[in-house]
């Protein structure tokens, strides 16, 4: 797994803290124990709290991250729908339209 640096890159002088336990412990730590959790299950649970949450800013990176550890297209639109009557149809038809500008192929 590449190693995240958006949290220095992005807060490092503001937020130093902060940054490094995102990047240092969220990515590094955390989405390295691949025995315990799979990347792509990882994935699919961090896209429906982003969702669930209305954490739409986040959305694009973690969308990338799940298509790269192989969350179908197919399979994306399929927990939208179903968050839909969970979450609400506002925050999925937003997901959507994050969801439809990454899996493009």
């Amino acid at each position: 797994m590449a190693k995240v640096t958006a949290g220095r890159d992005l807060l490092g002088d503001f937020a130093p803290k902060f940054a490094e336990l995102n990047d240092d412990v969220l990515f590094g730590q955390v989405w390295s124990r691949e025995e315990e959790f799979a990347p792509r299950d990882r994935s699919i649970v961090t896209v429906t709290a982003l969702i669930t949450g209305g954490n739409f800013e986040q959305l694009p990176f973690h969308l990338n991250k799940a298509k790269d550890n192989g969350v179908t297209k197919a399979e994306i639109t399929e927990i939208i729908t179903q968050l839909a009557f969970y979450v609400g149809w506002p925050k999925a038809w937003s997901a959507f339209n994050i969801a439809k500008e990454i899996y493009t192929d």
